[in-house]
């Protein structure tokens, strides 16, 4: 019994991963500058890769892959939000400037600024 518990907690946290994957993939594609496209991608796909590897790190069970499992878990955690930072500084640096709903008008009406 215990087994399949484990086994059915491990299939809800690999889907709902792949669910926050898809969400950062929609949020790419659907958001309108760099700063939103990356807040989308960097949150979820840390948090879906976390909760994936959760999931894998039940199926192994207590061994050295679990060790393995949890170093992956503690990288991603680190470097998702410092990767984010630094893109999101660069692209500062660069000259994009964060989308307004004023900018966003201007942009649609096609009127000189």
């Amino acid at each position: 019994m215990s087994e399949f518990l484990l086994s059915v907690a491990a299939a809800l946290l690999i889907a709902s991963g792949c669910l926050f994957f898809l969400a950062g993939t929609v949020g790419l594609l659907r958001l309108p500058d760099f700063f939103c496209r990356l807040h989308a991608t960097t949150k979820c796909d840390a948090v879906g890769g976390v909760l994936i590897l959760l999931g894998v790190a039940l199926v192994a069970g207590a061994d050295g892959q679990t060790v393995r499992i949890v170093a992956l878990i503690a990288l991603i955690a680190i470097s998702s939000p410092t990767a984010g930072h630094a893109l999101a500084r660069a692209g500062w640096h660069a000259g994009h400037r964060p989308w307004t709903r004023e900018s966003g008008e201007k942009e649609k009406s096609h009127e000189p600024e």
